[in-house]
């Protein structure tokens, strides 16, 4: 009986029923499959991407019903916090954000340039800044609210032709840090998750635009366990959105199937 209870405790702890989580990206790759694990746990989940036809697809594939769709261009920063404000007047306040959205790199510095270092970070960097503006206001997050950022395995482990896409997921492990320090007297926790290589949309775009097969086998040999898939990221996500991880802030879960050892 003893082992049952705890199994049930266990079970409870990642019940999310009656809780209301944004998810940026939430269209396609992480994000979407972090939307279905959501749901599943019993999450009212609110979609958010630029385009709204993938968006309504999203949503068509979700558990339970409830799920709003919002389609919004995170790289307009100055316009996020009013806009998320608008969501909770509607919606009521959150239980948990997820910023999965971002955008990826590839070049060598020689062909850096500043425009598309400022275009990425407003997307990978800025607009978690202001996600967590709104946030942090009484009237949008309930008590004992989450916030889960996506940095990855490049910002911990340097890649040739990464460096501006790494830079952004170093300081998403940094910005977690200090955010989780600044507030916990808000009643926030502050996470972040940082997946290795996953295969799906973004690898597939990175294959078109960049690397070749031979190069992408490369980066796959560098996993031990092998590639990820989307589901093992959104399980860990789902953890830190859940009970079960309450006594955990500032912390950067490595998800990457040992490719940073």
């Amino acid at each position: 009986m003893e082992i049952e209870a705890r199994a049930d405790t266990m079970i409870n702890s990642m019940d999310l029923s009656g809780r209301t989580i944004l998810v940026t990206g939430a269209s396609s790759g992480i994000g979407l499959e972090t939307s279905r694990c959501l749901s599943e746990l019993g999450a009212r989940v609110v979609l958010v991407a630029r385009n709204k036809e993938r968006l309504f697809q999203a949503a068509s594939t979700l558990v339970g019903s409830g799920h709003q769709i919002e389609s919004f261009d995170l790289s307009l920063v100055d316009e996020i916090p009013n806009w998320l404000l608008s969501i909770v007047n509607t919606l009521g306040p959150l239980d948990g954000i997820v910023h999965s959205a971002g955008l990826v790199s590839l070049q060598p510095i020689r062909l850096w340039n500043a425009q598309e270092t400022d275009t990425l970070m407003k997307v990978n960097v800025y607009a978690c800044f202001a996600l967590t503006k709104a946030f942090r206001q009484r009237v949008a997050h309930k008590q004992s609210a989450s916030l889960v950022f996506l940095s990855s395995a490049a910002g911990i482990r340097g890649e040739m032709g990464r460096a501006v896409y790494s830079a952004s997921k170093a300081a998403i492990i940094g910005l977690t840090r200090s955010l989780a320090l600044e507030l916990v007297r808000d009643g926030l926790r502050v996470n972040c998750v940082a997946p290795g290589m996953v295969a799906g949309e973004m690898m597939e775009s990175s294959r078109d635009v960049v690397l070749t097969n031979e190069q992408l086998a490369s980066i796959g040999n560098k996993h031990p366990l092998g590639l990820g898939k989307p589901r093992d990221v959104a399980n860990a996500i789902s953890f830190l959105l859940a009970d079960a991880s309450r006594w955990i802030t500032g912390t950067t879960l490595v998800i990457d199937g040992g490719y940073t050892i």
